[in-house]
């Protein structure tokens, strides 16, 4: 098995009106829009923190200017489209394009709505791989989806027949994995920012934090 892992940034091109509006109120679409890139750069600052780590961009919508702006916003990552219809037929195309060109031994696909979230976790989603006894790992979000999902070969069962967007994801996605024996190790639980209600949380969590979400972080203190 090839020893290159890739961790792939789940990513919308920021706009204003498309880009994290149940964040509106207390901020404007435009600043809903910026809070989301600083999320991205705090994201891809991760990526490159990690060892024996290639990071990459999974970018929506797909078309070329969506391209460029990636290219031009995180030099140096690998491109990959998002393409299918739902949020599980992406996850799936990406994961598995990846894993398909026989370089990367691991691929794992994170959110890009954790900017406090810990790289202790993000690279656990691929020591734990090492283990013979684990073919995939997920990290659960306490709203009942999750942050990170980790593969060694494609399953396609548990992304794609999942409804995504649910309280229900992570249980659903779980049970269908049993259902196939995937054997999935499940990661210390976090949680991902949707809605004005999360603000607080994560400038609590960032302000503990010296290293890692600090472009998010300069973002909520107004700098």
């Amino acid at each position: 098995m090839p020893n290159y892992n890739v961790l792939i940034i789940m990513a919308k091109r920021p706009q204003a009106g498309n880009t994290k509006t149940r964040l509106c109120p207390p901020y404007t679409l435009e600043q809903a829009a910026e809070l989301y890139t600083q999320f991205l750069a705090d994201a891809v600052e991760l990526a490159r923190s990690l060892s024996n780590v290639m990071p990459a961009i999974a970018y929506s919508p797909d078309n070329d200017e969506t391209l460029a702006w990636f290219g031009d916003f995180a030099p140096n990552c690998l491109l990959i489209p998002q393409r299918g219809e739902t949020l599980g037929d992406r996850l799936d195309y990406v994961l598995s394009e990846a894993l398909s060109t026989e370089i990367f031994g691991k691929a794992v696909a994170m959110c890009s709505d954790s900017p406090a979230l810990p790289p202790d976790l993000v690279l656990k989603g691929f020591t734990e791989l090492d283990s013979d006894d684990v073919d995939a790992t997920l990290g659960p979000c306490d709203d009942g989806g999750y942050y990170l999902i980790g593969w060694k070969r494609p399953h396609p069962r548990m992304v794609r027949e999942v409804t995504m967007s649910t309280e229900n994801v992570f249980a659903d996605t779980l049970k269908i994995a049993q259902e196939d024996g995937v054997r999935v190790k499940v990661l210390p639980e976090y949680f991902d920012v949707d809605t004005g209600d999360d603000l607080e949380r994560v400038r609590q969590a960032l302000d503990s934090e010296d290293s890692f979400g600090q472009h998010t972080k300069r973002f909520l203190n107004g700098a």
